[in-house]
């Protein structure tokens, strides 16, 4: 089985890859009868040189691989046809910007499997980058913070190596006593939480976030269960609200009233409620100023995130009483930072994490007769039609 590393064409340039060199050392001690060759790139967060100084091939053909890896979308003229492919193609979603790439997919008889469906038997995804969206939105909002007030300049995340250099920059900043929430304990969530735990910031609990006040900055992370109610106020929980989200309502503004930085880390389902609607941002007892959006669903359940901002131009203002875009420093001003591609500024941690994932889930099935279905459940197209797992994006192809 021979594998190639493709490079990365979409613009604007990620700078990510799947496999590092070190991982690609693995699988070939691992799996004696796997190749592996990698194609040129002047971006990649590891050098050709990397791969060749663990004796890998470095070549520009890729037309002889059996299965081609790579991080985002292939540029459609640069699709090789009847090869297995795994990238994020963004259609699980039916984007429309991304029907005439899927319909190239299945001109060109290719066999797609999609990072985003690569799961267990539970439906749980085996590999993805939110750990590492979490850690860089929290240092952007942070970053996002000071900017606002004028009070300390970090720099930007994408300038740093590594994680531990985010956190060496925000155990400098001198913060004022502000209250910071933190929706959900998922990857990102956590990623999230590791830096603010990393940066030696104290974790309350929901009672002393609510209730008390405090003489040094305080952070609190909260759950669906938590940021949410049942209508008919009987108790609920995460299980129940995922199962019917349409029995419940928002009680996130509890904490909106004592919030002044607010991380929102979740995961977003179809028909839950609004963590806060842009009526509420519009209250006079509505506190929050900063707004790290790792999530970034737009017009969504964060009313601020009117859209996606970018790793250049991170930072926009919403005015609440307007409904629109302003200069985020103005003092009515609520900070918004959105970007939705954070792991491309820490491109060598991410990497490193995802492909350990990839290694450890996937790799193996090519192996073993995917006795776990991992292939099969990843598997999006075949023979040039849609699989039936997925099926249903028929009309999305055609239309």
């Amino acid at each position: 089985m021979k594998f190639g590393i493709i490079t990365e064409r979409k613009n604007p340039p990620d700078r990510r890859v799947v496999l590092s060199p070190e991982a690609c050392k693995t699988i070939l001690r691992e799996h004696t009868h796997a190749e592996i060759v990698i194609e040129p790139s002047l971006i990649r967060t590891f050098s050709d040189d990397a791969y060749r100084t663990l004796g890998l091939n470095v070549v520009s053909e890729m037309a002889d691989c059996d299965v081609l890896i790579g991080v985002k979308e292939v540029p459609i003229e640069n699709l090789i046809p009847n090869k297995k492919y795994f990238f994020f193609s963004h259609t699980i979603k039916q984007q429309p910007y991304n029907s005439s790439l899927l319909k190239a997919v299945l001109d060109k008889n290719i066999e797609l499997y999609d990072h985003e469906v690569i799961t267990n038997e539970k439906e749980q995804r085996l590999v993805a980058f939110g750990r590492y969206a979490g850690i860089v939105g929290a240092y952007n909002g942070f970053r996002a913070y000071g900017l606002k007030y004028g009070t300390f300049a970090l720099p930007k995340a994408e300038a740093l190596t590594d994680q531990q250099e985010l956190i060496f920059e925000l155990k400098k900043i001198k913060l004022p006593n502000i209250k910071v929430l933190l929706t959900g304990r998922g990857r990102v969530g956590n990623g999230s939480r590791e830096m603010l735990d990393g940066m030696g910031m104290r974790r309350v609990n929901i009672g002393e976030y609510l209730e008390e006040d405090f003489n040094e900055p305080v952070y609190c992370q909260i759950d669906a269960s938590e940021y949410n109610k049942r209508k008919d106020r009987v108790r609920g929980n995460k299980a129940d609200f995922f199962a019917n989200p349409e029995e419940y309502k928002s009680d996130f503004f509890r904490f909106a009233k004592v919030t002044d930085f607010y991380i929102a880390g979740h995961f977003y389902g179809q028909g839950s409620p609004f963590l806060f609607t842009r009526e509420d941002a519009k209250h006079p007892e509505f506190k929050i100023k900063v707004v790290a959006d790792v999530s970034c669903d737009i017009d969504g359940p964060v009313a601020t995130t009117i859209r996606p901002s970018t790793i250049a131009d991170p930072i926009y203002g919403y005015d609440p009483q307007l409904e629109e875009e302003t200069d985020f420093t103005n003092l009515d001003a609520v900070a918004v930072m959105a970007v939705d591609n954070l792991p491309c500024e820490l491109p060598r941690d991410a990497s490193v994490g995802f492909g350990e994932a990839f290694v450890k889930n996937v790799i193996p099935a090519f192996f073993n007769g995917d006795k776990n279905g991992v292939l099969h459940r990843a598997r999006m197209t075949q023979h040039g039609k849609l699989t039936t797992r997925y099926k249903h994006l028929e009309s999305y192809v055609n239309g």
